[in-house]
């Protein structure tokens, strides 16, 4: 979670340096745009509206390969989030963050039977990290790149760091800098090279702290609200079961898909059904 919000800072921090590394395009007419996106709310890591190329730069940051949902399930499912939303180009950016060797590390589309949707994959050990080193946004980032000495690395993005004239910016830049190294170094080696900022009292790191806790409070409250839904579920289904019968597993799939209002609203009316055909008849009505 530290590091995927130290790279959501950035990003919002520093948009042209990251549109420049990603779509090599210079643009100055950009716009943050919401990460909570419609429906049951999920949170993408970051989307930014480049206005005059009518287009949508949607990132994701992942330290693991594995998700859940699976991260190409998730792609599609902000994908058609986005464009049911801007109605634009969006280009999907998935950056793995630590080195690894499984498979899911390697995938970069979502396939079904009637459905394919592709997005790019940046594995950011792979990468030259001379792109990133010329730009502030992107020296945590270039810690991270292909090296056959990390060490050396790690020192490179030191003196860029120590080259920085503004000292707000210096100290913030400094700040992610020691929290991505965290993911390959120990934190002595780290602090050879960076200076050790009191991370506790800077600014950067508290923002990125305090995201991170309203992260976790909504994940909770999320989990707390599929946990009733589940809860709901399950009793409607045994009082529809004692009333109609066995419920096959068709219209068990479609129970699965409502909402816990709905199962709410359901488990009001459901003692008004006489048949099976009632309660078809009710989720027609409100899936269409």
């Amino acid at each position: 979670m530290t590091y995927d919000n130290t790279l959501k800072y950035l990003v919002e921090q520093y948009p042209q340096d990251f549109i420049r590394y990603l779509l090599a395009s210079e643009v100055t007419d950009i716009q943050i745009l919401k990460i909570e996106l419609n429906q049951e709310p999920i949170r993408a890591d970051s989307v930014t509206f480049l206005q005059t190329a009518n287009q949508i730069l949607h990132l994701e940051f992942q330290t693991l390969p594995t998700s859940t949902p699976p991260l190409p399930l998730r792609m599609l499912d902000y994908w058609v989030r986005l464009y049911r939303q801007y109605n634009c180009d969006i280009e999907q950016v998935v950056i793995f963050l630590k080195p690894t060797t499984s498979q899911a590390a390697f995938i970069n589309q979502f396939t079904t039977r009637n459905t394919t949707h592709r997005y790019r994959v940046i594995r950011i050990w792979e990468q030259d990290p001379q792109p990133l080193l010329v730009s502030p946004g992107l020296l945590p980032l270039a810690i991270l790149a292909r090296t056959d000495s990390p060490q050396n690395l790690l020192q490179q993005v030191a003196v860029q760091v120590s080259m920085i004239e503004e000292a707000a910016t210096k100290q913030t830049i400094s700040v992610c800098s020691q929290l991505l190294a965290g993911l390959v170094f120990e934190p002595e080696l780290i602090h050879q090279f960076l200076r050790k900022e009191n991370m506790r009292e800077s600014a950067i790191y508290q923002e990125i702290l305090q995201e991170g806790l309203q992260e976790g409070r909504e994940q909770g409250i999320q989990e707390g609200i599929e946990q009733g839904r589940q809860s709901q579920l399950r009793l409607v289904i045994g009082l529809l079961t004692r009333r109609l019968g066995s419920i096959n597993s068709q219209l068990q799939s479609r129970l699965q898909e409502l909402s816990l209002a709905q199962l709410e609203d359901l488990g009001e009316v459901l003692l008004d059904f006489a048949t099976k055909a009632d309660l078809i008849n009710w989720l027609n009505t409100i899936e269409s």
